[in-house]
């Protein structure tokens, strides 16, 4: 069965498979400085270029760690993640979520999505929890790995 045969029907035969892997996206300086504008999160490692560049281990600003996260919703246009039958499709929140590798202002990252787990809740809402490994590009090491719940409803 392809990932183009991805609904909510035919969902628990997508239970251990990879739903796709979606295009890079560039985490640039101008979205870091954004998102510490909007959390108030101005650590010097995220934001001070120069100071960073001097005193980093990376060598470089990094993204923070929910600015990744942040950046799911972004990745999984190009893959298809959400399955063809659902009305509407809430966050509900996260398994397990572990910070892995930091990202560094400038670097490409993508999401490697996989289906793990499907629920079912009730009349029309369906649980669904994702594994995301966001790789960055040229690193061994992801980026991050989350297990994030989906409550589908449809």
């Amino acid at each position: 069965m392809s990932v183009d045969d991805f609904s909510l029907a035919a969902i628990d035969e997508f239970i251990g498979k990879e739903l796709g892997v979606s295009d890079w996206l560039t985490v640039s300086q101008e979205m870091i400085n954004a998102f510490a504008d909007c959390t108030g999160d101005h650590q010097w490692i995220h934001v001070d270029v120069e100071r960073a560049r001097r005193e980093s281990p990376f060598g470089s600003t990094i993204a923070h760690g929910y600015l990744t996260l942040s950046l799911l919703p972004a990745m999984h246009a190009s893959i298809g993640v959400i399955p063809t039958g659902v009305q509407a499709a809430l966050n509900y929140g996260a398994d397990k979520l572990r910070f892995i590798n930091p990202v560094k202002a400038g670097a490409r990252i993508r999401d490697r999505a996989t289906l793990i787990a499907v629920e079912r809740k009730g009349p029309g809402r369906t649980l669904m929890t994702t594994r995301h490994t966001v790789e960055i590009e040229g690193e061994e090491k992801p980026a991050l790995v989350a297990d994030t719940l989906g409550m589908l409803l449809g």
